[in-house]
């Protein structure tokens, strides 16, 4: 029997995770109207097939405006809904792995052209453009459309947006709820001195830009059944001169974790172009780390972890509870598979695909019922 930690179970919030490995939420670029599109039904049935213990579905927007681009996928009226439920449907026919939704909003980094067009900011005056909402009217970049600063008016509707995504969500089955408070969008700009110049309850002080972000939290925990985690993912640091910072995560991560918050999920970067971001195997791993040894909830980490005694000593050594994979599950949407064969553990698999395994290998992998 394999004694590597990554292969032991884990309980989150009322949520059995078979392992340690969970995949992080990647947007796809592949909706229309907000709604999910085929793609999705081959996206997340093929990762739902992969042997890890959790699936995240991608950056979903709370609101129309508060997609990242006009091809996002939103969880905001019946139609999103409806287009949800028939993936979920498809999916869950053929896995029985735990299924998590990330709803954000973009804030000031919405309105973008997709990746593969170029991904550049589209004006309110542009095709497929809009209008950003923002906690100050800071522009991303210099030459880009300034977003609107965010009125009360304005916070209490988006608050109120994400506590109906996630009764949406609740109705669709999901099993947990991450919010998106990471990466420069919405929640992570009220959080950033270098983002939010607010001079209001909501801005200033740390405890006033925490403010908004909590209340958001707050809200979907109340609107989330009770018995399902509700979770954060957060930007560690902003990589830049007076942003925000390890100890600012840490006072953060405290706060979320009194208020009922089952886990913490530690990225970085993302809010401002200037960032300087010493990308190396695992070099997001110190941020979960320090967050971990400053809550009692499961920290998870993230940020090119690739290799398979890579994960193993992130768990083992205690840096964090779980390893996020994403570009390198796309890559290698076996990855947990191969990482069990590694280390002798034992993994579940489809019953169709048990005969691909090398001989020595078939004993490790039980079919799913």
């Amino acid at each position: 029997m394999s004694k590597a930690r990554l292969f032991t179970p884990l309980t989150v919030g009322g949520v059995e995770l078979a392992n340690r490995i969970v995949i992080a939420p990647m947007c796809q670029y592949s909706a229309a109207d907000g709604c999910m599109s085929d793609w999705h039904v081959i996206h997340l049935g093929h990762l739902a097939l992969s042997g890890a213990a959790l699936l995240t579905i991608e950056a979903t927007a709370v609101v129309p405006e508060g997609r990242i681009s006009y091809r996002d996928v939103g969880l905001y009226d019946d139609a999103t809904e409806s287009a949800m439920s028939r993936v979920l449907e498809s999916v869950r026919r053929w896995s029985t792995m735990p299924i998590a939704i990330q709803l954000a909003h973009a804030g000031r980094k919405s309105s973008h052209e997709i990746p593969w067009k170029g991904g550049r900011q589209l004006a309110p005056t542009d095709a497929n453009g809009w209008q950003t909402d923002a906690p100050s009217p800071i522009a991303f970049e210099a030459h880009e459309h300034p977003p609107s600063a965010m009125s009360r008016a304005d916070l209490s509707r988006v608050r109120d947006a994400f506590a109906s995504a996630a009764r949406r969500a609740a109705r669709l089955g999901l099993d947990a709820v991450q919010l998106h408070g990471a990466h420069g969008y919405l929640l992570h700009e009220f959080l950033s001195p270098l983002s939010n110049r607010r001079t209001d309850e909501y801005g200033g002080t740390l405890e006033n830009r925490m403010r908004f972000p909590l209340e958001v939290f707050d809200a979907v925990r109340a609107a989330f059944p009770a018995d399902r985690p509700v979770t954060m993912r957060v930007s560690g640091t902003d990589w830049a001169e007076g942003g925000w910072d390890e100890a600012q995560t840490i006072a953060f991560a405290q706060a979320l974790e009194a208020r009922g918050c089952a886990a913490i999920h530690v990225s970085s970067g993302g809010l401002v172009p200037e960032q300087k971001i010493p990308i190396g195997p695992s070099y997001q791993v110190p941020l979960a780390r320090a967050v971990k040894q400053n809550v009692g909830i499961p920290v998870v980490a993230v940020g090119l972890i690739t290799e398979f005694d890579q994960a193993e000593a992130i768990i083992s050594t205690g840096d964090a509870d779980l390893i996020a994979i994403a570009r390198a599950i796309l890559y290698d949407p076996r990855w947990p598979w191969h990482a069990a064969a590694h280390f002798g553990a034992r993994i579940k698999a489809p019953p169709q695909y048990l005969r691909s395994q090398p001989r020595q290998y078939r004993e490790l992998f039980d079919p799913v019922e």
